[in-house]
């Protein structure tokens, strides 16, 4: 079964770029440049020293993001989803963040705190936090009270009652919130940089709109999609399985 997913998914693939190249030849037009020319453009970059450079950099934004947005969300989360005085407290102040656009939390965070690096990550994490926090706020409130009452009967110690009872219970709502985490977080760090950085994919992609070099921005596009995808397979999932392998 696994195989046969595997090769669904080459196909789709194959089939995606097949169609983007027949596409290109087609319109002959320099607003779609083939793949062949994407690749062209990507190993340039890559050889030259350009795309490592620009693309670590928006890495190592996305990873802090991320890392901030994940720790102070998810705390948060759970503390609303098991005491219902925090929840009442907050959650006038989660909907403000939720329906607050992304491009003004930049835009107040750069002025606020200048155009530095920490108003970039801060703008971004921000985005992403109440987005977390409304994840594990509802598995916070899916937890099984009767699994806590056996680990009091057991008399587990609180810390050994978090980690081997509660915790594994919110597994899918902590990977559901950092997969939707990493989709969201690194399209905003692309804006954050665009608006207000020097360097990263970002800055880099405002560039080539300047000089209308598609190619350029589906090259930087990929590459970063790329190591989202590898992110996907090598990381989240392989983790995911480990964790929930109690529930097989």
């Amino acid at each position: 079964m696994k195989l046969n997913q595997r090769y669904v998914r080459v196909l789709v693939l194959g089939g995606f770029l097949l169609a983007w190249q027949l596409l290109a030849l087609l319109l002959a037009s320099h607003s779609l440049p083939s793949p062949l020319a994407v690749l062209e453009t990507l190993w340039q970059q890559l050889v030259n020293g350009e795309l490592l450079f620009h693309l670590g950099i928006t890495l190592l934004r996305v990873i802090v993001s991320f890392t901030l947005a994940m720790l102070v969300g998810v705390a948060i989360g759970i503390l609303m989803g098991s005491r219902k005085a925090w929840d009442n407290a907050l959650d006038v102040l989660l909907i403000l963040g939720l329906n607050i656009p992304a491009l003004v939390t930049i835009i107040l965070c750069y002025i606020w705190l200048g155009l530095g690096e920490t108003a970039a990550v801060l703008a971004v994490a921000l985005n992403k936090i109440p987005m977390v926090i409304v994840t594990l706020r509802e598995g916070a409130r899916a937890i099984d009270h009767d699994l806590l009452q056996v680990a009091q009967v057991y008399r587990l110690s609180r810390w050994q009652t978090f980690r081997s009872v509660y915790l594994p219970q919110l597994y899918p709502y902590l990977f559901g919130a950092a997969r939707n985490g990493l989709a969201l977080i690194w399209k905003i760090v692309l804006v954050v940089e665009l608006l207000g950085r020097s360097n990263g994919v970002g800055f880099q992609l405002g560039n080539y709109f300047h000089f209308f070099d598609i190619s350029g921005i589906l090259a930087y596009t990929l590459a970063f999609a790329l190591i989202v995808l590898a992110l996907e397979a090598l990381l989240l999932r392989p983790l995911e399985r480990h964790l929930n392998r109690w529930r097989t």
